[in-house]
């Protein structure tokens, strides 16, 4: 038999069968409360949009990030003819200031023009400098955009906006939450009888616990128990006949040896007996046969587990 047992936990909001009842396969059996699993869904879904668009802006980034140091590297061409022009001026001012300087003792050239154009050498180096100064800048500003290009780009790169980490972690989040949210409907994992249900309306199930049971009532089979001296010539695939002490001799089965068991009835016991060694009485041993009985004569005769049977073996096949 199946045990029905809920994956998440939640209130009953409905049990829709009882014991006997039979169902089939995909049958509504319980229903959960699914407002926390319906919230989970929405902010998982909050969660990816918002994923989404934040990869669109690490994109959008990338493109003004890209054109900024395009900029930088026009701004560094620019700071590089600002260098020339400033040092041809300088070098035009000191021509100038050294001219009219040699021309000094003659008398040519007044104090005031050799002032001034001392003040235009000094003024014309200094505008050097700064043109140099804004050079550098302009060459640091371009590694500065490079590099935050090259770190925004490590989010981008490799993958489109669905495939982005960040997009498939959400979408995996999302998904996660609609499946718990389909989990608030238990349903029957195959056709069958409801048996042992346990559960009611109102009361919390918690993850694991055993609501109810649902038995596959066409697909049952039997565990024969024979002795250990008797199974020398058993094998899978020989016939067997059964009789059910249910419907007695007048309902005969059919079905076939499957196979034996990996051991002992009192091997698998929870305190296993010590027959081998610690017993000094020997006791014969039993040993599960599994038999599949035929599914036409089970829909005609129906079983439940637990029943007694007599079964016989043809050895000879």
């Amino acid at each position: 038999m199946a045990q029905i047992t809920p994956l998440v936990a939640a209130a009953v909001r409905d049990v829709r069968v009882g014991d006997t009842q039979a169902v089939k396969r995909g049958d509504v059996l319980v229903v959960l409360d699914d407002t926390d699993q319906r919230l989970a869904v929405a902010t998982a879904r909050a969660e990816l949009d918002r994923a989404i668009r934040r990869v669109r802006g690490y994109r959008a980034t990338d493109r003004a990030l890209a054109a900024q140091a395009s900029a930088q590297r026009l701004a560094v061409a620019s700071a590089r003819a600002g260098v020339s022009q400033a040092q041809a001026t300088l070098e035009r001012a000191r021509l100038d200031y050294e001219r009219r300087k040699g021309l000094a003792g003659s008398g040519a050239v007044s104090d005031e023009e050799i002032s001034t154009a001392r003040a235009a050498y000094t003024v014309a180096r200094s505008d050097l400098q700064a043109a140099q100064a804004r050079l550098a800048q302009a060459e640091a500003d371009v590694g500065a955009a490079a590099g935050s290009l090259a770190a925004n780009q490590t989010l981008t790169d490799g993958a489109d906006i669905q495939n982005n980490p960040e997009v498939a972690a959400a979408r995996a989040r999302l998904h996660m939450a609609e499946v718990d949210l389909s989990r608030t409907v238990l349903r029957a994992p195959f056709d069958g009888v409801v048996a042992q249900r346990k559960v009611q309306i109102g009361q919390r199930a918690q993850i694991g616990t055993a609501l109810m049971s649902v038995v596959p009532v066409d697909r049952l089979y039997v565990d024969a128990n024979f002795k250990e001296v008797q199974l020398a010539h058993v094998h899978a695939g020989q016939p067997v006949t059964l009789v059910s002490d249910l419907y007695g001799d007048d309902v005969v089965y059919h079905g076939t040896v499957v196979g034996r068991g990996g051991g002992t009835g009192s091997a698998f016991a929870i305190i296993p007996a010590q027959n081998a060694t610690g017993n000094w009485i020997k006791v014969v041993q039993r040993v599960p046969i599994r038999i599949a009985l035929d599914p036409k004569e089970l829909a005609e005769h129906p079983l439940l587990i637990g029943l007694s049977m007599t079964v016989s073996i043809d050895i000879e096949r």
